[in-house]
């Protein structure tokens, strides 16, 4: 297969497959925010996800439960404003598509009609199919997510490597083919053991896009936060840091109260 880059001017869903067959890595960051997100959109990340992880990074909750469709809604809006190239994936939070298809589908439609977000993002397999299918059948482009998934935080206890077990390994790759054969586009695959995702990843002809989950996916997700070093308590194993942005805003922050402690600041040159 050829590995030559294509260039494009507005990543789409086609697009991610595209680069599959063509062995060319998809990148994907996480943002929240017009600011944060023309940024990223600049940098040529392929997608864009607008996580239920606001919960965190933005609120400050210790996990993404708390975050409502009402709040997704509005960070999806601040984002899609920015971008102008990147695919942009909004996920739908916790209760609002888990209880009923009906309920499903009203979510992925408020989040498409009232952000103007491309495609949105579920956690699970079998057990939500229905709501999958529902969501489709409405002409919504669905990214799935397998193996540590957030919002069943309190079903596992903990945010450990999940299917290191032979039952969870092979549930995992079955519900990869089950969202695959229902026409997702993509599956987020997190935390789980590289080799069992490289096998996932051969196993569909959809992208597999992995955190924690090894080199042998189709592409690679981060929080922006954490790739960035904004967050400090957040260490896993997978996340490789680029900056320590924490640090070095604090220092600008430290020093622009020391100038105007002593009235450093402003300048006669910065005034009228």
């Amino acid at each position: 297969m050829s590995t030559a880059k294509k260039e494009y001017k507005r990543i789409t869903v086609k697009s991610l497959v595209d680069m599959k067959k063509n062995e060319e890595k998809i990148s994907m960051l996480t943002a929240y925010d017009y600011s944060m997100a023309k940024i990223v959109d600049a940098a040529n990340v392929d997608v864009i996800l607008v996580g239920d992880s606001a919960s965190n990074v933005m609120a400050g909750h210790e996990t993404t439960l708390p975050i409502t469709l009402d709040q997704m809604i509005y960070h999806a809006s601040s984002v899609i404003r920015a971008v102008n190239r990147a695919l942009v994936v909004v996920d739908i939070p916790f209760g609002s598509y888990q209880s009923d298809p009906k309920e499903a589908l009203r979510s992925a439609i408020r989040i498409m009609k009232e952000s103007g977000a491309h495609a949105v993002k579920v956690e699970g397999g079998q057990e939500i199919k229905e709501s999958v299918k529902r969501i489709l059948n409405a002409g919504i482009p669905v990214m799935g997510h397998l193996g540590l998934t957030p919002q069943s935080i309190y079903k596992f206890g903990t945010y450990t490597v999940r299917a290191k077990e032979d039952e969870e390994a092979h549930k995992l790759i079955e519900d990869a083919k089950l969202l695959e054969k229902m026409g997702c586009f993509a599956i987020v695959l997190e935390k789980i053991p590289a080799k069992l995702a490289k096998e996932v990843a051969e196993s569909v002809s959809i992208p597999i896009i992995g955190i924690g989950a090894g080199n042998g996916v189709d592409g690679q997700v981060l929080v922006i936060h954490d790739l960035l070093g904004i967050t400090q308590e957040f260490n896993p194993r997978f996340l490789r840091r680029y900056l320590n942005l924490y640090e070095e805003m604090g220092n600008a922050i430290s020093k622009y109260v020391d100038d105007v402690k002593t009235r450093d600041f402003p300048s006669d040159e910065e005034q009228y």
